[in-house]
């Protein structure tokens, strides 16, 4: 059977931009940015994205066009016989399910918050208690933790079951034009309120002050593992779509269409956030309850903010959707190509085990609220959070870079030959030595200090 292919060059920007897009960029990049000093973390955030983002992602785009599978596949199309480079794939799949069963819940909260907002259950008037107290009732009842994350896993893996461009492809086209609009609508709702530009300054603008209080060393090393957490690299997310590649165009182009539009995003969310913390005089650096705590009383106290919430909340499901239904691709074509299944019996199993598989994290607020893994007042979100952003997104990025620039593995010239092959930017011969030498020591020092933290 031939391998489906994109349809379209901008359906595989678009549907791999929407990977990179997610969680990463409208819930986490905001809390993280504020807790790190704003402009300075964002300065170092893009330089991450070019001197490390960017590079990893074309190799992952690449082991998948050269092996034209997914990822247990791809590697043993291309490692040497005997070679056991392959035992990473399995692991990108585990990494794909484990991401899968809180992403799911978080996004089962969006979906919870936005009919909430166009219902009117978030109105004018609205104590910050009573604000506080929404969320608290939310992740206390079992039953709305499970419904609403099993209605996202079955609402993707529905859309995936169609293929490739008559499912995820189609589906992710319009969801990515519908994310645009609406996030630019935000923004400019955001920068006419009064106070605004003090917002804008603080994430903008770098304050050698929040150097000092936060310390260098901490803002570089999360900016670090934010640009490997918001691009959803070293698991194989990104690798699926470059099998589903032809030779038109060179990687490196694509790697950086695709970061870009992933920044893009993260730096206009950011742009709704925080002019409206500081025009209602909301700490900017109040941490994950940021978007779920914070946010619902700015809206609630703002003209229209019952439309505009209801419109900041569409707007993260479909961010948050593009990445799960592109990682449930990833699942599924993995699954399907290992055990000989079709695409639909892959969704059905799929969906029954990742609908198991995210039930820990739904019930960690509440009937499982006792079991704390790592430390009081942690929950199993917490736990599978860590596992993958500070050891399976980094050691596997580390695992990619090794297997593209290594004798043992690949090769450089291997690489380089298929990520500059088409239209576009090459990968220059001078890059060897930073790819071989510099950038690995850059990655052991984000994941020593990921497991330290």
């Amino acid at each position: 059977m031939s391998r489906e292919n994109f349809r379209s060059r901008l359906g595989f920007i678009l549907v791999s931009a929407g990977c990179a897009i997610g969680i990463g960029n409208v819930w986490k990049f905001p809390y993280v940015t504020g807790v790190n000093g704003g402009g300075v973390f964002v300065l170092f955030y893009i330089i991450s994205l070019v001197i490390m983002g960017v590079p990893i992602l074309t190799m992952e785009l690449a082991v998948g066009r050269g092996g034209r599978k997914s990822a247990v596949l791809a590697y043993k199309n291309l490692e040497k016989p005997g070679s056991k480079w392959h035992l990473h794939g399995w692991f990108c799949l585990a990494g794909c399910y484990l991401l899968m069963m809180y992403y799911t819940t978080v996004t089962g909260w969006m979906v919870n918050y936005f009919g909430k907002f166009l219902t009117g259950g978030f109105h004018a008037g609205m104590t910050g208690d009573e604000i506080s107290g929404m969320f608290g009732t939310m992740l206390g009842s079992p039953g709305s933790m499970v419904i609403f994350t099993e209605l996202v896993v079955v609402t993707g893996l529905i859309v995936c079951s169609f293929g490739l461009q008559k499912g995820l492809e189609r589906v992710t086209k319009v969801m990515m034009i519908c994310l645009l609009a609406l996030i630019v609508i935000l923004a400019i709702n955001s920068l006419t309120l009064d106070g605004a530009m003090e917002g804008v300054k603080f994430y903008l603008v770098p304050d050698m002050q929040q150097i000092e209080q936060v310390g260098l060393f901490h803002i570089i090393t999360s900016a670090m593992s934010q640009a490997f957490f918001t691009l959803s690299l070293g698991i194989g997310a990104m690798l699926i779509f470059g099998s589903y590649l032809n030779g038109g165009k060179s990687l490196l182009g694509e790697a950086i269409n695709i970061a870009v539009l992933d920044t893009f995003v993260a730096i206009t969310a950011g742009l709704i956030i925080f002019p409206a913390c500081f025009s209602y005089h909301v700490q900017p650096d109040s941490g994950p309850k940021l978007i779920f705590m914070t946010l619902p009383h700015i809206f609630t106290s703002m003209k229209g903010g019952r439309i505009f919430g209801s419109f900041f909340f569409l707007f993260l499901f479909f961010a948050a959707l593009s990445t799960i239904i592109a990682v449930f691709e990833n699942i599924m074509c993995c699954f399907s190509e290992i055990f000989g299944v079709s695409r639909k019996q892959s969704a059905v199993i799929n969906c029954i085990l990742i609908i198991l598989g995210s039930l820990p994290c739904a019930l960690g607020y509440n009937v499982w609220s006792g079991f704390q893994p790592l430390g009081a007042g942690s929950t199993v979100l917490d736990l599978e959070d860590f596992i993958v952003s500070n050891l399976l997104l980094p050691v596997g990025s580390l695992i990619y870079l090794l297997f593209c620039t290594s004798k043992w593995g690949w090769g450089f010239k291997n690489y380089q030959a298929e990520a500059s092959k088409g239209d576009g930017l090459k990968v220059p011969d001078w890059m060897r030595l930073y790819l071989t030498y510099i950038l690995p020591l850059l990655l052991l020092v984000l994941i020593v200090q990921g497991l330290i933290g």
